[in-house]
């Protein structure tokens, strides 16, 4: 018979998923910490708290697995308690509770308060932007808003986040500040929807408006925009991006697909003459800027053709960066209704296609790079490298600057003026500038 652990309760907080959840498990135990809690980020503990994703079939495969990995454990003794929260807890409570009864208690992505509670610890409204990042000193995600209203119909996010609710500027402002005083150098502003941002409670997109104080912040040298919608975006934001040097000159905007039959099944509102011409506009009002898109291939009813179409399409955009998903079919999507219709094998062959286009144009970009000196932050040591990033490239999906470290020394965390000396498809090679 298993006994209870004797030692001090230190509780292990596990993040799955995207930075959205990163930043909910950094709230989390900002305000487990405030409540004098033992509180670690994937280290060893004797209460576990699995903080979920629920949004696509390979995603809840992994927090399924994850849930029954430290159920084992706690059937073994290692480990006393184990609280499921996020994306998956919300969606699938139910039936997660009847398969895997014996989680302690499962909690949605809005109880916070309860699951708190639940730690013995209390909830306190106060602790504006107070969070324990788990990121490197030198960057940290911003979550601007939380939900989303759009009605894409393949997208599960709404039934797991809710509405659009913006977070007011003035605390983001806070939020900002306190990142800055812990040697924070770079904000990576992140919601379901960038451009919606403000809509709610300014009843304006006002995105530009935040852009505008968060550059004020004493310390922050870059801002980096993750997630912006296609439709109605706010294109006063670019102006600012070409003026104020703090702004990376960097977009991550989904687009999902161009052809225009799959565009209105899909339900984005958009057209491929509309989005064609929207990053036409971007690159002439900032030709310095790097677009990062996503799309999803083998959705239903997806032909050939309309394969063909995207494929040429990618082809003559050229993004500087670009993934590719293979469509999975979720449950209460408006997409559920359709047969899912394109075979696994055809959706991965395709998914292949797409980046082995991108593999090449990512390949030729890079190429031009060298020679030419760039300001780079430099993020970790790694092997015998250092691996820095330019403002051009995001954390963890972008390119990576890699600095012979038995030849020079970068301090990590600090920002250094490195000269491109080799370039692969997704990674720079380069020595510090004399």
């Amino acid at each position: 018979m298993r006994t209870k652990s004797l030692k001090k309760n230190k509780i292990n907080v596990i993040t799955l998923g995207c930075s959205k959840n990163v930043y909910d498990s950094e709230v989390l135990m900002g305000q487990l910490k405030a409540s004098g809690k033992d509180v670690v980020h994937e280290e060893e503990g004797n209460i576990v708290v699995i903080n979920t994703c629920g949004f696509i079939n390979n995603a809840k495969e992994e927090s399924v697995n994850t849930i029954l990995e430290y159920m084992q454990q706690k059937e073994e003794g290692i480990v006393d308690k184990v609280f499921v929260t996020g994306c998956l807890s919300e969606r699938y409570k139910p039936d997660l509770k009847k398969d895997i009864p014996n989680v302690d208690a499962y909690f949605g992505t809005t109880q916070l308060p309860q699951l708190l509670k639940a730690l013995g610890a209390d909830y306190k409204h106060e602790l504006i932007g107070e969070r324990l990042t788990t990121t490197p000193q030198n960057y940290a995600y911003l979550k601007i808003a939380e939900g989303c209203d759009r009605p894409c119909s393949f997208c599960a996010i709404p039934l797991m986040r809710g509405k659009h609710k913006s977070t007011p500027i003035e605390n983001l402002v806070i939020e900002a500040e306190k990142l800055a005083a812990k040697g924070v150098k770079e904000l990576i502003l992140i919601a379901q929807d960038l451009t919606y941002y403000g809509l709610d409670i300014y009843k304006k997109r006002n995105l530009a408006e935040l852009l505008e104080n968060l550059v004020k912040v004493e310390g922050i040298e870059w801002i980096r925009l993750h997630y912006a919608f296609p439709t109605g975006f706010p294109m006063d934001v670019l102006e600012l991006m070409k003026k104020e040097p703090k702004i990376c000159n960097y977009l991550d905007i989904p687009l999902q697909h161009i052809s225009d039959k799959i565009l209105k099944s899909m339900k984005r509102g958009t057209t491929q003459a509309k989005t064609t011409k929207l990053i036409k506009d971007f690159r002439a009002l900032v030709p310095e800027m790097t677009i990062r898109t996503t799309l999803i291939v083998g959705y239903p009813g997806e032909t050939e053709a309309d394969f063909e179409l995207l494929k040429n399409w990618v082809t003559e955009m050229r993004f500087e960066r670009l993934g590719c998903f293979t469509y999975s079919h979720e449950e209460n999507t408006g997409a559920y209704a359709l047969e899912d219709d394109v075979p696994e094998a055809v959706k991965q062959e395709r998914a292949n296609a797409i980046m082995e286009i991108q593999g090449q144009i990512s390949w030729e970009l890079n190429q031009e790079h060298i020679g030419k000196t760039y300001r780079c932050m430099i993020d970790r040591k790694e092997g015998g490298y250092w691996v820095g990033r330019t403002e051009y490239d995001s954390p963890d999906v972008d390119n990576e600057v890699l600095i012979d470290a038995e030849k020079f020394y970068v301090k990590q965390g600090e920002f250094a003026n490195i000269k491109i000396t080799e370039a692969t498809d997704f990674d720079l090679y380069g020595d510090v500038a004399e």
